[in-house]
Parts: structure tokens; C-alpha cells; sequence
């Protein structure tokens, strides 16, 4: 299995049980995304993959409709986008995208939450070189109607560098650059993706111990917790044994 892959489905089942933040985070991709390019989908790639992630994410439509005209509204949110990034225990590298109308209180908030943790907030920049930024489409294997070998030929056609599947998904992942392009392969092929994501993914795993692994993770959890806090990456690796723990 590729890099992406591994990372993306240990992380998943790690965080299975942390998606009440997910409405809200769509609501606020979909407020920047009619910030930048206005509120007609079809005109606006950013949105239409705001809506498609909505529909994974089994967001009601009117929830959608309502942030749509919310944010295209003369008193709607000024959100920004800012990163921070930090280490944990064990040199374990985070990585936190928040979306924010008041960025003193985020950093605020950030700040606090590495130094409750042992953790150490760093300098923007400092950390770029340990992940990656890649495309993620996940896929619904059942949708495709093509052979699986003529299938990967079109996808690797269309920017797909590496490509990994389950029982039930597909999992492309692209460069940064051929995210749109990518985008619009699916679309020629009809195929309508789960979800469709920018990620960072880590270029290497760092191995902690269990005490380690379980106070990273509580810090995890309070960042996720944060309302301006959008995704947090790592490269703390989970191990099965580290994955049983969560579960347990």
C-alpha cells in the first residue's frame, strides 16, 4: 500500500469518532470558497467541491443551500486561512490549518494547547519540508463500471500518481498542481467522488512511545475540539497495537 494510503486509513480509523465538527467545517470551506469565487458552482471549482464533500459527509442540502447564501450575504463571516506548526512528544511534527474572523484568538488558542501538552508551537515554515501537499479523491469502488486495468489507465491519464484500494473505496492521490485536473478527468469518466481533498501528507513517520503516542493524541483531540481549527496533520506513527489502545 502507498504512503498516502496507509497514513489516510490509520488516521481515519483512528479519529472515526470525531465528526461532529463536520458541518461546520464544510460551512466554512464553503464560506471561502464563495469569498474568492462567488456563489454559482458552476462557475466556482472550489465550491462545487465544498458541495461534493458536503454530500459525502451526508450534509443536508438546505444546510448547504443556507451556507451558500450565508456567506454570499453583505454580513457574512470574514474568514482567513492560517497554518501553524508545532512539535508534540517525541519530536512528532503537527501541522494545524485553521480558519479563522479573529486570528489573535486563534494563535492564542493554538499556543495553548501545544504548551498543555509539553508541545512546542514553532514558526510558520519551519516544518513545510516534512509533508507534502497532495490531492486525496476517494472513490466508491462499486461506481466503477469500467475494467479495473482500463480504469487505473484513465486515471493515471488524468494525474493519478498513485492509486490504492480497499474492498470499498479507491484512494488517488495527485500532485498539488494536478488537483484540477484530476478533477475534470473524473468529471469526463462521470464518476463522482466521495470526497476530494488538498492533504498533507507526512514524507516520514515518526515512532513514539505508548506514552507518547496517548498524550499526542489527547493533544489531537483538543485541537480538533478548537472551533477555528479546520485539520491537523502529524507524522506520529499508529501502529496496530497504538490503534487497538483507541478502540480499547
Amino acid at each position: 500500500m502507498g504512503r498516502a494510503f496507509e497514513y489516510r486509513k490509520a488516521s481515519k480509523m483512528a479519529r472515526w469518532d470525531k465528526m461532529a465538527k463536520a458541518f461546520s467545517k464544510i460551512g466554512k470551506d464553503i464560506a471561502l470558497a464563495v469569498k474568492d469565487g462567488g456563489p454559482d458552482p458552476e462557475a466556482n471549482p472550489a465550491l462545487r467541491r465544498c458541495i461534493l464533500n458536503a454530500k459525502g459527509a451526508n450534509m443536508p442540502k438546505d444546510n448547504v443551500e443556507r451556507a451558500i447564501k450565508k456567506a454570499s450575504g453583505a454580513d457574512a463571516e470574514n474568514y482567513e486561512e492560517i497554518s501553524y506548526e508545532g512539535y508534540g512528544l517525541g519530536g512528532v511534527a503537527f501541522f494545524v490549518d485553521c480558519t479563522t474572523n479573529n486570528s489573535t484568538r486563534t494563535v492564542a488558542n493554538v499556543r495553548a494547547i501545544f504548551n498543555k501538552f509539553d508541545g512546542n508551537l514553532g514558526k510558520n515554515g519551519e516544518l513545510a519540508f516534512l509533508f507534502d501537499r497532495k490531492g486525496i479523491f476517494t472513490l466508491d469502488k462499486t461506481s466503477i463500471t469500467m475494467s479495473w486495468d482500463e480504469f487505473e489507465m484513465e486515471l493515471i491519464d488524468g494525474g493519478a500518481e498513485d492509486i490504492e484500494s480497499d474492498e470499498e473505496e479507491v484512494i488517488v492521490t495527485t500532485a498539488f498542481e494536478d488537483f484540477g485536473t484530476f478533477s475534470h478527468k473524473l468529471e469526463e469518466l462521470k464518476i463522482e467522488a466521495k470526497s476530494a481533498e488538498i492533504e498533507r501528507i507526512p514524507t516520514t513517520m515518526k515512532a513514539v512511545s505508548e506514552e507518547q503516542f496517548k498524550i499526542n493524541m489527547k493533544m489531537l483531540d483538543r485541537f480538533e475540539d478548537d472551533d477555528d481549527v479546520q485539520n491537523v496533520y502529524h507524522n506520529m506513527e499508529i501502529t496496530e497495537e497504538y490503534l487497538a489502545l483507541l478502540k480499547a
